[in-house]
């Protein structure tokens, strides 16, 4: 497929690619520092993620008393004081689902399922679950996702009609290989570089909230040996959506300093 590609065409492939890398930097994510290409309007994600929970609560059935409800909406509650986020109307709702999951939505919308609870164990591995859902709507990796596609279909047309007029010869295995090159290069990691993102912005959240941090750790433990449990084998890190369980666990044990000394403030004041 390589063989067919021209100068030309390799040139402009090229051209689009750095062009996103040079346009992907228009905003800052908090705590880390990290740049990051965003191009939604606030108000019109959160209306986005407003909809999209509304239909979930119509499809999913929802626990609303009882126990469980009450710690998910008071741990929820008391981690998004800590959570620098504008005009969020933030609403944390248990699902009636065995599948061991959480999810968060832009505008403060945070779902968590029945089946994790058996996981979490206690309120402090709630705590973990939800700092880091909480971080993904802080952060906007919703909206950065959401943007990466959208630059990416907006090159990938640029970089079709050009190969259409240059090289016409090479223009479906050239846009295969971008197809293939932005998935791998750059969604795929993306994704990843938000999961671990949310893992360090959650921990310290759940440890300004006044939870300790070192639950993140056991937490991440427990998750681990679930899925080795469950014997599901994982793809590849590298074409992975989620870092590895022992990535995860490692970077929470390098950071659990900075994340005590945030809950040892929390205690105090």
């Amino acid at each position: 497929m390589f063989q067919t590609l021209t100068r030309t065409a390799a040139q402009l492939l090229i051209a689009a690619l750095l062009a996103f890398g040079v346009i992907a930097g228009c905003a800052t994510a908090p705590e880390t520092g990290r740049q990051q290409f965003i191009m939604i309007d606030p108000a019109q994600e959160a209306q986005m993620g407003l909809k999209a929970f509304n239909q979930l609560k119509q499809q999913k059935p929802t626990v609303t008393s009882g126990k469980d409800a009450e710690m998910v909406r008071r741990v929820g509650k008391r981690i998004a004081r800590v959570a620098p986020v504008a005009n969020a109307e933030w609403e944390f709702v248990l699902f009636e689902d065995d599948t061991p999951n959480a999810f968060a939505l832009p505008g403060g919308k945070v779902g968590i399922n029945t089946g994790i609870l058996d996981i979490t164990k206690t309120e402090a591995g709630l705590a973990t679950v939800m700092g880091h859902e909480v971080a993904h709507v802080v952060a906007r990796h919703g909206a950065e996702r959401a943007s990466q596609t959208m630059g990416l279909q907006v090159l990938g047309a640029i970089a079709d009609a050009a190969l259409a007029q240059n090289a016409p010869g090479a223009r479906q295995g050239v846009m295969q290989a971008y197809g293939l090159g932005a998935q791998v290069g750059v969604l795929l990691p993306y994704s990843r570089v938000h999961e671990l993102e949310a893992d360090e912005l959650g921990m310290l959240y759940m440890a300004r909230a006044g939870y300790d941090p070192a639950e993140a750790v056991e937490f991440w433990q427990r998750f681990q040996a679930f899925n080795r449990k469950q014997g599901s084998g994982k793809p590849p890190e590298f074409l992975s959506t989620h870092p590895l369980d022992d990535r995860r666990i490692a970077q929470l044990r390098a950071l659990l300093p900075r994340a005590e000394a945030e809950y040892a403030r929390a205690r105090k004041g």
